[in-house]
């Protein structure tokens, strides 16, 4: 078995895993993604948090500028295993949420606990996975885990809607697209 498909496989577990754990709920949770931020909150949260990306997009390691598309329909980092619309699109897609850590040479982006000013007795993690180097639908997966504030417990586990998940990676995919759109748009 070479690297990458080891790599592939110990990262299909954890997803494995939630989805697991999260189809055995019976609440019926929505997670809504706000279509469209507004600057001033996606500005104050760069600011306070910093960017991954860069200022002008995904920067490619050692040559400060975007990777080129490949003939699979990919951007891929000289070197690094993730599709680049994928990568960008995910860390805009819950740009919303605090990181905790984002490894773009293990396409693994993992969010510390956010709580949603509107529901401040629960609180939700998110872990996204990039799985390919191509631009396609099985190519990012993505675990979702909340919590709600039990009075004397503190804070305990909490099922999560199995679609949650499924709408955070379709929107994602839905930007990767529209990154790369844009992208050959302008060459």
């Amino acid at each position: 078995m070479d690297l990458g498909a080891m790599r592939k496989a110990s990262m299909m577990i954890p997803a494995l895993v939630a989805a697991g754990l999260t189809a055995c709920s019976s609440n019926d949770v929505s997670w809504e993604v706000p279509e469209e931020r507004s600057s001033e909150h996606t500005d104050r949260i760069r600011e306070q948090h910093g960017t991954i990306h860069g200022g002008e997009g995904l920067l490619q390691f050692g040559t400060g500028s975007l990777a080129a598309d490949d003939e699979q329909g990919g951007a891929v980092y000289g070197g690094i295993g993730v599709n680049a619309y994928l990568w960008r699109a995910s860390l805009e897609t819950i740009d919303f949420m605090p990181l905790v850590q984002a490894d773009p040479f293990g396409g693994v982006i993992i969010t510390d606990w956010y709580s949603p000013p509107e529901t401040p007795g629960e609180r939700f993690k998110i872990n996204v996975y990039i799985l390919d180097t191509v631009l396609r639908a099985d190519g990012v997966k993505v675990a979702v885990f909340r919590q709600i504030n039990g009075t004397d417990a503190g804070w305990v586990d909490a099922a999560v809607d199995a679609n949650t998940a499924t709408a955070i990676e379709d929107n994602i995919l839905t930007r990767a697209r529209e990154l790369r759109i844009a992208a050959i748009n302008s060459q």
